[in-house]
């Protein structure tokens, strides 16, 4: 055959580019493809490609022979899923685990190993519903996190650890766990029960607060949404749902490509978040020193979803707010004239909804902050925080 002259490594050129589907193909040509179609560098490709593998290894995290070992394995292994969804929720899990590498290592050891098939088969028995395919799929890699305990003797709280984020807004502190699938039994049937919902509800709990403040994630098992919880949750069971209906698509078909909920649709815009530097680890605030100037005031916010009221108009959204007043290193210089000290005389921001003006803040300093900064004595910020509905 004249393809066969074009030689090895040309035909490792083409074999990448084909793809894994085809290059199992090539290699019942004949022998000489057969070599060419399974070699360790081809597969290595398609591994780090789909599955983000450096190292062949199976979907246990035990080593493989050879990168097409491990990819058949993992193939196998979600035999049972369309392969794109697996690639999706594996690059998913793979960018969070990245980033909590560098960012907050502290969270690591408190993933859990994926469930099984048939734990996850156990867990819809029990609970009477069918997870949506892209959520199973999240706990097939990861079967949530362990919950905090008193014997934690790490550098953060355990209660400060949920890879669902969080935040402090005076008292109010807010920290969200994935939760494992057993600990989903027990929160659904003890919170639907408190909230009033019917045994035959679809909704499960799959993920909530540890610390002194609860904030519910629900899941509809039916239609593959993702709710959270609001200030009259309790009372009348009301939730706003995290993901726009439209984008939700074939969640319980096994066929095609289209599969998505909202969990993984959420899950993968806050890793992205995460990796595009908008969620800051135990702040609000973001900033950057660009050395042009020399006091610098950055501020953002985050909606509160379990305080919010949706039967009351005032206070149907309710945000918390974050203002750093920040003194660069060396001081500030005003008017030509450097300083190594300042002190907060007035503010003045606006507060926008929809790019109309909803509150207008315009006055002396802070309320009950002095608002002094001083580089020789190493204070370099203010901190202000408050919250608006």
């Amino acid at each position: 055959m004249e393809l066969e002259s074009v030689g090895g490594l040309a035909m490792h050129i083409i074999l990448s580019k084909l793809g894994p589907s085809d290059a199992a193909s090539v290699s019942c040509v004949g022998k000489r493809f057969h070599v060419w179609a399974s070699d360790n560098s081809v597969w290595a490709k398609f591994c780090s490609f789909d599955l983000e593998l450096s190292s062949p290894l199976d979907p246990h995290g035990n080593p493989a022979p050879s990168f097409k070992a491990a990819y058949q394995a993992w193939r196998e292994a979600f035999s049972m899923y369309p392969w794109s969804l697996v690639i999706r929720a594996k690059r998913c899990w793979s960018r969070l685990k990245s980033w909590l590498a560098v960012n907050f290592p502290e969270v690591l050891p408190t993933l859990r190993q994926g469930a099984s098939e048939s734990e996850i088969n156990e867990f819809e028995n029990s609970m009477k519903v069918k997870l949506p395919l892209p959520t199973r799929l999240l706990y097939r890699f990861c079967d949530g996190q362990e919950l905090p305990n008193e014997e934690y003797s790490g550098s953060f709280p355990s209660t400060l650890l949920g890879i669902m984020g969080g935040y402090s807004l005076y008292d109010h502190l807010v920290n969200v766990f994935l939760l494992p699938l057993s600990q989903v039994i027990l929160d659904t049937k003890s919170i639907m029960h408190h909230i009033g919902f019917s045994k035959r509800s679809e909704y499960i709990v799959v993920a909530a607060s540890a610390a002194y403040s609860e904030k519910i994630f629900f899941l509809n098992c039916s239609t593959g949404q993702l709710f959270v919880g609001t200030r009259n949750l309790t009372g009348d069971g009301e939730m706003l749902p995290c993901v726009p209906d439209t984008l939700i698509s074939s969640v319980h078909e096994s066929k095609g490509s289209e599969q998505q909920d909202a969990m993984l649709l959420w899950l993968e815009e806050h890793v992205r978040r995460l990796h595009d530097d908008a969620i800051k680890v135990q702040s609000l605030s973001k900033f950057s020193d660009d050395g042009d100037v020399t006091f610098q005031v950055r501020a953002s916010a985050v909606f509160v979803p379990e305080f919010s009221n949706l039967q009351d108009e005032s206070e149907k959204f309710f945000f918390a707010y974050s203002i750093r007043m920040s003194l660069s290193p060396g001081g500030c210089v005003i008017k030509g004239m450097k300083f190594s000290s300042c002190q907060l005389y007035w503010r003045h921001w606006a507060i926008r909804a929809n790019d109309a003006v909803i509150s207008n803040v315009n006055g002396e300093a802070v309320i009950g902050r002095v608002g002094f900064l001083d580089y020789n004595c190493q204070t370099f910020s203010l901190d202000y925080v408050s919250c608006y509905s």
